[in-house]
């Protein structure tokens, strides 16, 4: 671990498997809003793709993505269901909820408490998450902020 500082180390160690990173991902990261921990365990050229938008680039731009649907959800929380983990890699199918408070899919708040169901893909190395790419039940989300829309039902 040459030319890594103490810090660094300690971090690598502490977080030295898949299945590690992405509890400290969830349970820190996303449910408590911390950013340092994001600075801490995403990799310099993290590559981020999620349902709710584009794919988004290194710790800042998941930073500004994770402030705008926390920003929307008031109570943010993300719960690990599932995972299967392997030693650079990581599966999990998750469940997320929070009060609609602020603009969500051009939708206005409605102080709805929703909840939606999705899976997290995760890529690590050396200590670092360094790809994700989530895929949540937007149709499911729309359902529960705009009732009234019938969802296009698939048939046989």
């Amino acid at each position: 671990m040459s030319g890594l500082s103490f810090r660094e180390v300690r971090e690598t160690i502490v977080a030295s498997t898949a299945a590690e990173l992405v509890e400290r991902f969830y349970h820190r990261v996303w449910n408590k809003a911390d950013e340092t921990e994001a600075r801490s365990i995403l990799a310099s050229d993290f590559r981020f793709r999620g349902s709710l938008g584009p794919e988004l680039r290194g710790p800042d731009g998941f930073i500004a993505y994770m402030r705008s649907v926390h920003d929307a959800l008031g109570g943010f929380t993300c719960q690990i269901e599932e995972m299967i983990a392997a030693a650079d890699r990581a599966a999990a199918r998750m469940t997320f909820h929070g009060r609609h408070r602020g603009s969500f899919f051009g939708i206005e708040p409605s102080g709805k408490e929703i909840r939606w169901s999705g899976a997290a893909f995760f890529k690590t190395s050396a200590g670092k998450i360094i790809e994700l790419w989530v895929l949540g039940d937007i149709e499911g989300i729309r359902q529960q902020l705009e009732p009234q829309r019938a969802a296009a039902i698939f048939r046989l």
